[in-house]
């Protein structure tokens, strides 16, 4: 079996990733199957400087807030701000703590210094204003969607005021008290001004989009695709929240599920600029539908953002995901020589990229069992889910990083 594996393995290149899949898909998404490694992120910055210089890719969207990335997208254009300001206003999650990250974002900023604009590279947050405990206030982006509109188009054609929509917001505490995502309660997602509120953000996204002629013209297509942006983070939080509210068994369910719709919506907008690199967890990025247990509720089940953004883009598509063999700080010690990692791992190089389609065909209708993990922040692959892989970026052994 190794022996045959072995004749479907590459280097992790650029060239051989083209060469894999055949073209230059509009997102590509590289995938991780664990948070926090900066040796996965130092992977994924030399891929992306090789998919910049060989294939024309032009912006890397990570998971991280999609608002806050707008920091790290304007000091890497334009030199906006200092990288220490932007590495700890522009990132959520902690990444912003992260050597590699860093490293990605001083690369851009060197990289676009004397460039055109047409010629830059862009960063992207794809990800939601959201944290395990909670998720943030819709005041930072439906007020920053009203105020483009307001300063470019005439006063009634507005359907609130901003003094409405500060009366509606309240408190931002009230928004994102820690307590809410355990205590459907506590939140404010299901009050009547909850409800008012989305219903104006609906229809100030709609008035963005009926007015897009002059606006562009007016601004320029970044403003507009920002102002956009505002949009669909508003509404986001909006139908986000008004779920922390439920109290039904299907919560923890819309609450995921909405959360990679998000995703899912940054995504297709940020491929309608051009060829993007994607990096984020596997779960987020996998075709199939994504599962997860949490607390004492039973198996949660929901597409990701990588299977709603694969049923759009077709072919246009494409997913890697990566697997490894041991993080042994983390207590995840050599995997079993049966498992789907264990396999990889009899391999004697120490990063390759595998063939998905024709590895699932060597393995055949008894794909190996999935691999149980010894620390909860690491997902091994499901062995299930190879023929939704296009191919396994296989990395032997993730040392500690200090």
């Amino acid at each position: 079996m190794t022996t045959g594996i072995k004749d479907i393995t590459r280097a992790v290149t650029a060239a051989a990733v083209t060469e894999l899949l055949g073209a230059r898909p509009r997102v590509l998404a590289l995938g991780e199957p664990t948070h926090g490694e900066d040796t996965l992120l130092d992977l994924r910055n030399d891929v992306f400087r090789q998919l910049v210089e060989r294939e024309g890719y032009r912006t890397v969207a990570i998971e991280s807030d999609c608002l806050m990335g707008l920091v790290v997208d304007e000091y890497v254009t334009s030199g906006t701000g200092t990288l220490d300001e932007v590495m700890e206003r522009g990132f959520s999650h902690g990444f912003g703590a992260s050597a590699a990250n860093r490293e990605l974002v001083r690369w851009m900023r060197e990289y676009n210094d004397g460039r055109p604009a047409s010629q830059r590279l862009r960063f992207a947050g794809f990800d939601g204003p959201l944290e395990i405990t909670g998720a943030a206030s819709p005041r930072q982006a439906l007020t920053a969607l009203h105020g483009f509109l307001a300063t470019r188009l005439a006063p009634d054609l507005l359907p609130c005021t901003a003094k409405t929509l500060d009366r509606l917001l309240g408190a931002d505490d009230r928004w994102t008290h820690p307590a809410v995502m355990t205590d459907p309660a506590r939140s404010v997602g299901r009050s009547a001004e909850a409800g008012e509120l989305l219903l104006l953000a609906d229809d100030l996204v709609a008035l963005l989009e009926a007015e897009t002629p002059h606006l562009i013209s007016a601004t320029s297509r970044d403003d507009w695709e920002r102002a956009r942006l505002y949009g669909r983070t508003a509404t986001g939080l909006l139908r986000y929240h008004h779920w922390l509210a439920d109290t039904s068994p299907g919560r923890m369910t819309r609450l995921l599920g909405q959360r990679d719709r998000m995703m899912a919506d940054n995504l297709l907008a940020l491929a309608e600029r051009g060829p993007t690199l994607v990096f984020a967890h596997n779960a987020h990025l996998q075709r199939d539908k994504s599962t997860m247990r949490m607390w004492d509720q039973p198996l949660l089940e929901w597409w990701s953002a990588g299977a709603l953004v694969s049923a759009r883009l077709g072919e246009e598509y494409a997913f890697l995901a990566t697997a490894l063999g041991t993080i042994r700080h983390r207590g995840v010690d050599a995997p079993p020589a049966d498992s789907l990692e264990g396999l990889l791992y009899a391999l004697p190089e120490d990063r390759r990229l595998v063939d998905g389609i024709r590895l699932a065909g060597l393995l055949g209708d008894r794909p190996p069992a999935p691999r149980e993990s010894p620390w909860f922040g690491y997902m091994p692959l499901d062995p299930a889910h190879l023929t939704g892989i296009d191919g396994v970026v296989f990395v032997k052994d993730v040392p500690q990083v200090r």
